[in-house]
């Protein structure tokens, strides 16, 4: 690693090796060499006077990438796809003639893009199908277990811990369903030209329409496509670009919410996200457990978010067939977009397989507001032993008021149970009142929904991508 120039972070702490392969260089040249192939044996085959011996040689140095060639060549003529043209031509001297017949830079620029981010997609499904699954085992361990819901971030109905975890599932595998309609979507560009006309091929194939027709489903079968976009201009729609970052950002939004979740849980000491052993939270505060691992997903899936912008604006503001202000913000617009998601995916991966609960300190905060819960209960079994609804009604609202300003001003327990034992128009003791005070009795059907939602939802999600299980996080820093 070099000391004296920037490096991004996304790939020296965030990102993975894999993703990082990815949108390498090597990928990105050894596709182009790949895509000359499909172009020559497809011209082969639709009848142009290109050999099989050429074919071969193509074959032959299809891996071997002379980058010095490359590098050296385009020094001087300032162009990367011709350079990459000359540098496979110097290896392959019986087929240099052959290479790159009838195309036009975005046939390899292009084509190699969508065929990156395919890829790229492959690997965001497989993370994404690894942390449902491991949510999915974290709600099913805890459906029963009750918990204080919140909403507005003030104590309402209990709910369980599972059931909680299902609304954090349910966005992700929302995201999974926008994940695999984008990826079968998908096509090439194919070889459509300077302006998408495919003018070239009208000369090289004297005008027969019906040949040039077969070219780009060709192609697009020797890339492992089932087509390729029926129109475009130079270069396949930006749009395209805008769709698939549009997933990417609504991962991130889930895993920010997810993340959020846990921060605050954490505060509330309820549940906690993996803490090391050796692992510092504060250089200043030894006893300090901060939820460095969430914080990160939020921070990152707010970049993700906002980088999505940018292709919606490139694909916005491209002239006509083609405008060149759409490279150098895509070069980096896309590969970061996907980087960052891999390791939100990835720490989302490690927080959910790491997730601590703490049931005792859950049920002390839940008992601290159940008695307020309880009333509607407790008033229905006063009423049952002969008391008057609408007085009752009346006294336990005064009543829950008096021991809500013990807990706010004194800085009391909750003493509700014992001002309305004491209250004789309710004719109950403090013993009957406690028998009211089970968990279990107010969470409703969260346990009930949690097991209905992962067997008849996430169950045979897993089951669809079962090959895809198995993924283990490494987290750098």
């Amino acid at each position: 690693m070099s000391n004296d120039r920037y490096v991004s972070p996304l790939s020296e702490r965030y990102a993975s090796k894999e993703m990082q392969y990815i949108f390498s260089p090597d990928m990105k040249f050894r596709t182009w060499r790949r895509l000359w192939i499909a172009l020559a044996e497809t011209e082969k085959e639709l009848g142009l006077d290109i050999t099989e011996e050429q074919i071969e040689e193509l074959k032959a140095h299809a891996e071997d990438i002379n980058y010095d060639v490359a590098k050296e060549r385009e020094r001087v003529v300032r162009h990367d796809v011709m350079s990459h043209v000359y540098a496979y031509g110097v290896q392959c001297p019986k087929a240099k003639g052959i290479i790159h017949l009838g195309a036009t830079s975005c046939y390899v620029g292009d084509n190699t893009d969508i065929i990156v981010m395919s890829e790229a997609l492959k690997l965001v499904k497989k993370k994404l199908v690894n942390v449902i699954a491991k949510l999915a085992d974290f709600a099913d361990k805890y459906k029963a277990q009750p918990t204080l819901a919140f909403t507005h971030f003030q104590p309402a109905q209990p709910t369980t811990v599972g059931k909680r975890a299902t609304l954090w599932l349910q966005e992700f595998a929302m995201d999974l369903e926008d994940l695999e309609y984008v990826m079968g979507t998908l096509k090439l560009l194919g070889s459509k030209g300077t302006t998408g006309t495919q003018a070239s091929f009208l000369e090289l194939f004297d005008g027969d329409q019906e040949t040039i027709d077969k070219i780009d489903p060709m192609i697009a079968k020797k890339m492992g496509f089932d087509q390729c976009y029926p129109v475009s201009g130079q270069t396949y729609s930006r749009k395209v670009d805008t769709r698939v970052l549009n997933v990417l950002a609504g991962i991130a939004a889930s895993a920010h919410k997810f993340s959020n979740d846990i921060r605050l849980l954490q505060h509330l000491k309820e549940v906690e996200e993996p803490f090391e052993k050796s692992q510092i939270g504060s250089s200043a505060m030894a006893y300090k457990r901060n939820p460095m691992r969430s914080e990160r997903i939020a921070s990152l899936s707010r970049y993700v978010m906002i980088d999505a912008l940018n292709p919606a604006v490139t694909s916005s503001a491209q002239w006509f067939e083609r405008t060149l202000d759409d490279s150098a913000n895509k070069r980096l617009s896309v590969p970061e977009g996907f980087l960052g998601i891999d390791g939100i995916l990835d720490l989302c991966l490690n927080v959910v397989d790491g997730l601590v609960v703490y049931p005792k300190v859950i049920e002390k905060r839940l008992m601290a507001e159940l008695p307020f819960m309880a009333t509607e209960n407790i008033m229905m079994d006063a009423v049952k032993a002969g008391g008057d609804r609408q007085e009752l009604h009346e006294r336990i609202r005064e009543l829950s008021m008096e021991a809500g300003r013990n807990v706010k001003a004194e800085g009391l327990d909750n003493n509700l149970l014992e001002l309305i034992a004491a209250a004789p128009e309710f004719n109950l003791t403090l013993e009957e009142l406690k028998e009211t005070m089970d968990p279990a009795k107010y969470t409703g059907r969260a346990a009930l929904q949690t097991a209905q939602y992962l067997e008849g939802i996430i169950r045979p999600l897993l089951k669809r991508n079962q090959e895809l299980l198995g993924v283990k996080a490494e987290i750098h820093v």
